[in-house]
């Protein structure tokens, strides 16, 4: 018992910088209380004795604003980082060296019978008000981000954020299809296109801008191709030149815009001449026919 629960202080040596001695995390740091009780709590529980583990539950809520259910299965090593707010279901179960901070919650979305909770692998780190909700797992060695709602199981390594939560980054990147893409030319059409990633790095696992930075990447891949077609046109023909589309005229649409705006083919705004001006247009045309006099 002794060395688990000195097992239990050097854990929080390892995670907390602000822990200085001894005496100190065994007095002042209630995630290491909390824990103690739910120890005792969990053993009353599989004796049977399930009124003694919850009132001791009751109490260490009242004592640390930390409920763990005695029915949970903790692991070694096992740290709440200041602790107010942190709930654990029955069903739960966590693994060895797993840290969790204030406001996490490792809820059910269900009220049958059964597993209910999640499951952390070893090693995982859940952030400050995080809720995991329902009977899935999480990977050893994720990282859940603060105030994520994850309702899906995670792979190991993973890291998730966002609500609903959503996987930022895996342990194995490699097995996503690479594009080959020229970095140079990625970086020009992100300034043809006025893109900067929303202020931040590439590295910044941001999904929007990794969706945005995946589009510019397809339009990359569009424009190389386009230029291997005009090569190869050039090859087949030697008249073929590049060159740019014509301009576009309003006076080629004259008659298009008219009929849009009137509603009626043949009857427009523009192409309407008022009678005076046929009669003007007629005088002239007679005077040009009519043969010069000898005056």
């Amino acid at each position: 018992m002794f060395q688990r629960l000195r097992e239990d202080i050097n854990s929080v040596f390892d995670r907390d910088p602000a822990a200085r001695n001894f005496l100190e995390v065994l007095t002042n740091y209630p995630g290491l209380h909390a824990l103690l009780l739910h120890r005792c709590g969990h053993w009353l529980w599989k004796k049977n004795l399930k009124w003694l583990a919850r009132t001791l539950s009751t109490f260490s809520r009242w004592l640390t604003g930390i409920e763990i259910h005695p029915g949970a299965t903790i692991g070694r090593r096992f740290f709440i980082d200041h602790g107010m707010g942190v709930v654990i279901g029955e069903t739960a179960l966590v693994g060895d060296n797993v840290t969790l901070y204030q406001g996490v919650t490792l809820g059910g979305t269900s009220w049958s019978k059964g597993k209910r909770h999640p499951t952390l692998g070893d090693g995982v780190i859940v952030g400050a008000g995080a809720k995991i909700l329902g009977p899935f797992m999480v990977g050893a060695g994720a990282k859940i981000g603060s105030n994520a709602v994850v309702t899906k199981e995670v792979p190991p390594g993973a890291t998730v954020v966002g609500i609903p939560g959503k996987i930022v980054k895996r342990a194995d990147p490699d097995e996503e299809e690479a594009l080959d893409v020229d970095p140079a030319r990625r970086e020009a059409i992100c300034q043809k296109f006025g893109f900067d990633a929303y202020g931040v790095s590439q590295d910044m696992p941001d999904p929007v801008a990794r969706s945005m930075q995946a589009m510019l990447d397809h339009m990359h891949a569009v424009d190389e191709r386009i230029e291997r077609m005009c090569s190869t046109l050039r090859k087949l023909d030697d008249n073929y030149r590049d060159g740019q589309l014509p301009a576009l005229r309003d006076e080629d649409f004259a008659d298009i815009l008219d009929e849009n705006d009137t509603g009626c083919p043949g009857v427009g705004k523009r192409s309407a001449t008022p009678p005076s001006a046929k009669q003007e247009t007629g005088q002239e045309a007679e005077q040009e026919t009519l043969p010069p006099g000898n005056g």
